[in-house]
């Protein structure tokens, strides 16, 4: 059985590969079937195609702690917990204040950010 796929080298053929997989979010193909493998081939050439002409910039570490929060549910409370004071979670979200190693050691071994996302340089705000 031929497979219809074509490499993405246009906005057009990117359009066409997001619909020719959308039907698979919808039916998931049967495992290890023809389908799955033209699954795998275009989400594989998808990835491949975003990443050259629609990459995502990395969050910064403040950006990274906050979009954790909002996912788990966590406030600025539960940082000043984790931290050791409610002024320095304050200090921290605010850009006042760099993290720590100590800070992002914490934060990776307590809340599973990983400490690769915390380590980026990030610009603070002068304490005026």
């Amino acid at each position: 059985m031929q497979m219809d796929l074509r490499p993405i080298k246009t906005d057009a053929d990117y359009r066409w590969a997001l619909a020719e997989i959308e039907p698979y979010f919808l039916a998931e193909p049967e495992p290890d079937s023809v389908d799955a493998a033209r699954f795998d081939i275009l989400a594989t050439l998808i990835e491949a195609y975003e990443v050259e002409h629609h990459p995502i910039a990395p969050l910064d570490p403040i950006e990274t702690i906050e979009a954790y929060m909002k996912a788990k549910g966590r406030s600025q409370a539960d940082l000043a917990q984790l931290l050791g004071s409610r002024s320095r979670a304050s200090e921290i979200l605010n850009r006042r204040r760099g993290l720590t190693i100590e800070m992002v050691h914490r934060l990776s071994t307590e809340w599973g950010i990983p400490a690769d996302c915390l380590v980026r340089p990030y610009h603070l705000n002068a304490v005026a």
